[in-house]
């Protein structure tokens, strides 16, 4: 059975193959990478690297070749871009006969109001039409997400947020990787949507959080988007994004992050690390 991975070096993708090639021996494993010079360590483990640009669709159809189970880690960049990109790769997954996709979407992405819900919406409906089975793991936030204001807080600096008592399922890059390998690796079930999030808290909460483990109090500052804009252009976020980072305070207050599920633990077969201790690796 061979496994392929889209985007196999960058921050998931690296902690999935590391998840796979404990258990899947490595010339079962592909690794579909835009710049495969990127992958050398890879390569020496005995994986199999291959060039697959989501902007170059004709380099996905030899990436794809004889792939039987295939993660599609979705794209960086604006919502038309990766719409185009995530639909290059479901189109290319149909030509090279891939049997099972996995899509890395985000939570409750049918009703979602985030801002990057739409293209999540979008790529979940090419894969369901393209015939091929599917599991989508709809993940929460990553605590990563927040390393800037964890690393902000140990200098002193108050938990800023619009978001007020709105809550977040926060888990680990990691947890949330370590699921995607296991789906990839075992047989699964065809045509499922896993929600995938940690016990959702609240800023305040994760705030509180992160004063235990620095050993000092976190002050929480609720403000107002705009104020809450004037304070992250202040702390070097550029223009364009502010009102991405605004939108997600947004979103987040509405309860588009609120999600119980306990999908995440039971992917994992194991509970999930700890908040405290995904600050703590953050910090170190």
């Amino acid at each position: 059975m061979k496994i392929a991975l889209t985007g196999a070096t960058g921050q998931f993708g690296s902690i999935v193959a590391e998840t796979l090639l404990k258990t899947v021996p490595a010339e079962n494993i592909v690794a579909s990478v835009r710049n495969p010079e990127k992958a050398e360590q890879l390569q020496a483990q005995g994986v199999d690297v291959r060039h697959g640009d989501f902007d170059q669709p004709e380099t996905l159809d030899a990436a794809f070749a004889g792939v039987d189970r295939l993660l599609i880690v979705s794209a960086d960049g604006d919502n038309d871009t990766r719409t185009r990109q995530h639909k290059a790769a479901v189109d290319a997954a149909v030509r090279a006969g891939v049997g099972f996709i996995v899509y890395t979407s985000v939570a409750d992405a049918d009703n979602s109001s985030l801002f990057l819900a739409p293209v999540h919406r979008a790529t979940e409906e090419f894969i369901r039409e393209s015939g091929i089975p599917y599991a989508f793991l709809r993940n929460n936030w990553y605590l990563e997400n927040e390393a800037g204001s964890i690393q902000a807080a140990k200098a002193g600096a108050p938990w800023v947020t619009s978001a007020e008592g709105g809550k977040v399922g926060w888990a680990t890059r990691s947890d949330y990787a370590q699921a995607a390998a296991a789906i990839l690796a075992g047989e699964g079930r065809e045509n499922v949507v896993y929600e995938l999030s940690g016990a959702p808290a609240t800023q305040a909460e994760l705030a509180a959080i992160v004063g235990e483990v620095l050993g000092q109090e976190v002050n929480v500052q609720q403000v107002d988007d705009a104020t809450y804009a004037k304070i992250m252009a202040g702390a070097g976020v550029p223009e364009f994004a502010l009102p991405i980072v605004v939108a997600i305070q947004g979103a987040i207050r509405d309860g588009a992050l609120g999600i119980e599920s306990s999908d995440l633990e039971k992917l994992l077969n194991r509970p999930l690390t700890p908040l405290s201790e995904g600050v703590r690796q953050l910090l170190a």
